[in-house]
């Protein structure tokens, strides 16, 4: 009496296909099952793949993965798919699936189509209907992707999913949601005077409840350009609740996350200071120490979470950081301003080059009327083609407005005023103007600090 073949069912549709006549997972696991019936297979399971394209990666089809598994554990002799594309348009994934099935005896089969894996003919034919296949998925991902960025650049929605959290669809293009635009711009007026997303969200969890967006939508706000009203290259897709100056402000001020244990004050300087090896940001911590008289003192200080382990490195206290940025923030934002001014200044004169192009044309006829000697004429026309390349350059202008809530910050009797803040306060005041501290790596001193300056 012959074998009765163990086989398993193959099901995949990408999502684009779900609605389309014969592609449906249903449509498709019935006739894999009617198949296997009237050829007296046992079927082991049905393996699916619902919303994926099969030209990608292997880890992302869950079913496919499942499916080798149990191949590996040789329970199953062969797989029922119903064409060649709904099992693979990737030639390197196929290949190596086959790798797989060969070595545990299983195969598999089309039942629409007539492919032979057996042998070396039917290998070049399915690999040949392969590279048809990924060529025909690929310009059809192009042209997808080309409608999409159209579509961008007016403005309209790209994709079917509902719309950010204060924003919905009116017309296939994106407006503020006046049901939650409120909370929205709260959200944005409680994060500038703290800079913190955590607070943030206490914040509206406390003052709107149930109708509070989650923590992910809160933190969406502060990562998502949209909300600056772009998509993208489209700079005016939507409107916006914050500029794109504060948008990227925002970003920068949120690419690090620290936190502190609710029983203490903040750390000052959290996420602000870099180390120097391996550019990772310091942490704060606690350190006690026991006093002569039988007491306790507590002070902070920061240090890499890579510094033990992997790298030394330094410990700097929270108030010898401090006495620092107080003591040279003044002056080294004086000084930071001057060099805009002269970059600035030297960039305009560059940019002129009238002059010197006339200079050039000058200096040509002369040589042509042969008023000047060669050797002159080598050494004068190298230089001013030296200055016409260099005023051609596109150096960016940095606009002294990019520095004025810096000014503002740091004015007038700005330390005493920031001596009467309590921590939380102050460490917002710094996150709103400096970028990073840096370290040295050799002496573990500070050896500067950049600001964080209004972007374009």
């Amino acid at each position: 009496m012959p074998k009765v073949k163990r086989c398993a069912i193959y099901i995949r549709v990408s999502t684009e296909e779900q609605h389309l006549n014969g592609l449906s997972l249903p449509a498709q696991k019935r006739a894999l099952t009617e198949y296997a019936e009237r050829n007296g297979l046992i079927i082991v399971d049905c393996y699916a793949d619902e919303g994926i394209s099969a030209r990608k990666p292997m880890k992302h089809r869950k079913g496919l993965l499942r499916l080798l598994r149990d191949v590996e554990q040789d329970k199953i002799d062969m797989i029922l798919v119903t064409k060649l594309d709904r099992w693979f348009r990737n030639i390197k994934d196929y290949n190596i699936t086959e790798e797989i099935l060969l070595a545990h005896h299983c195969y598999w089969k089309t039942i629409f189509e007539n492919y032979d894996s057996s042998t070396a003919n039917g290998q070049m034919v399915i690999n040949i209907m392969l590279s048809v296949n990924q060529a025909e998925c690929d310009r059809t991902s192009e042209r997808i992707k080309a409608v999409l960025d159209y579509k961008r650049s007016i403005g309209e929605v790209t994709s079917g999913m509902c719309a950010c959290y204060g924003y919905k669809v009116v017309n296939n293009r994106l407006v503020k949601d006046e049901a939650v635009s409120a909370i929205v711009d709260d959200a944005y007026d409680h994060y500038r005077s703290c800079y913190s997303i955590r607070s943030t969200y206490n914040y509206l969890s406390k003052k709107y409840g149930d109708q509070a967006p989650s923590c992910n939508k809160v933190d969406r706000l502060f990562k998502n350009e949209t909300y600056a009203g772009r998509d993208k290259d489209n700079i005016n897709y939507c409107e916006p609740y914050i500029t794109w100056a504060e948008f990227q402000k925002f970003r920068q001020i949120t690419t690090a996350k620290t936190y502190t244990a609710g029983r203490y004050d903040p750390y000052i300087f959290s996420s602000l200071i870099k180390c120097p090896v391996c550019g990772n940001n310091f942490t704060g911590y606690r350190k006690k120490q026991k006093l002569k008289n039988g007491g306790e003192s507590i002070y902070i200080k920061y240090r890499c979470g890579n510094k033990f382990g992997r790298h030394g490195g330094a410990s700097l206290t929270e108030h010898k950081i401090e006495d620092y940025m107080l003591t040279h923030v003044s002056a080294r934002l004086e000084q930071e301003m001057a060099q805009v001014q002269f970059k600035n200044r030297q960039q305009r004169e560059r940019r002129n080059t009238d002059a010197a192009r006339k200079e050039l044309d000058r200096l040509n006829l002369l040589f042509q009327k042969g008023r000047i000697t060669e050797s002159y004429y080598d050494e004068q026309y190298e230089q001013l083609e030296k200055k016409i390349k260099e005023s051609e350059q596109e150096e960016k202008i940095t606009p002294l407005s990019s520095y004025s809530h810096l000014i503002t910050a740091f004015s007038g009797n700005w330390q005493e005023l920031y001596g009467n803040l309590d921590k939380q306060h102050k460490q917002t005041f710094w996150k709103g103007t400096i970028k990073s501290i840096e370290i040295d790596p050799e002496t573990h001193q500070i050896s500067g600090f950049s600001f964080l300056t209004e972007l374009e």
